[in-house]
């Protein structure tokens, strides 16, 4: 999610955790990271989203925030475990960045490292180490934002080579997207309306959460409401959103 004000994002997160292990497969663990300022709540559980008491709490515990990134993971490449769960974090220019993946990247791990090293065993975080590190020895101190933006970009289509690379990534101002395969996007802003959820038996009136001025992009690999329009990421596509609205496409 990416919101020009702090929101909540249960009702999404509602729907999005029945994926793991219920209405979808993948129930090898989950993760959430919501941002406050430069701060950043992360809360992770090997369990399936769908049966984790984590997920359970949070639906009844609204945080509120501008930037979250959260995933459902299905294994492929590390086992089942807290350290393999996405998202990861690590600082970088005293900044939180956050990263999330989904698929697979071809020899990512065979890739020499600078500076930042995985926790866990899986590909994806070995790709999060190595696009930082890369950063890192680009830039000494924080480049301007369209400097970055053009930066990640290559960065991004380089994992791309390897495989499948569905990508979001923030750190804490920018939301960075890439679309291998999978990647939809909706924004919501005035006049709000309804929305049903396709995965849960779930109803909202947006219009009682929020104001004329709020602006709310949610992104997912799939639709997550059955009566709202979505937009498609075209295969190889990178976005980058502030505040709910996309400055770079």
């Amino acid at each position: 999610m990416s919101a020009n004000v702090p929101t909540d994002i249960i009702f999404s997160f509602t729907g999005l955790i029945r994926r793991g292990g219920l209405t979808g497969p993948h129930k090898d663990g989950w993760g959430i990271a919501f941002y406050e300022d430069k701060g950043v709540r992360l809360f992770h559980d090997p369990e399936a989203s769908s049966q984790s008491q984590i997920a359970a709490f949070l639906q009844t515990y609204p945080i509120r925030s501008e930037t979250v990134i959260s995933h459902i993971r299905k294994a492929n490449r590390g086992k089942v475990a807290l350290k393999n769960t996405h998202p990861f974090v690590r600082e970088l220019w005293g900044r939180n960045w956050v990263f999330a993946h989904n698929g697979q990247l071809k020899g990512i791990k065979k890739e020499k490292l600078d500076s930042f090293e995985p926790v866990g065993t899986t590909d994806s975080e070995a790709a999060f180490c190595w696009l930082l590190g890369k950063l890192r020895r680009k830039f000494k101190n924080p480049p301007a934002s369209h400097v970055l933006i053009d930066a990640v970009e290559k960065l991004f289509h380089e994992l791309a080579k390897r495989g499948v690379a569905n990508i979001l990534m923030s750190d804490s101002d920018l939301l960075f997207t890439h679309c291998s395969n999978k990647l939809v996007y909706i924004t919501r802003r005035a006049p709000f309306g309804h929305a049903q959820l396709l995965d849960a038996d779930v109803t909202v009136d947006f219009k009682k959460a929020t104001s004329e001025k709020d602006i709310v992009t949610i992104l997912a690999t799939r639709p997550l409401t059955g009566d709202e329009t979505w937009n498609h990421y075209s295969q190889g596509e990178y976005r980058v959103w502030r505040r709910g609205e996309c400055v770079v496409n």
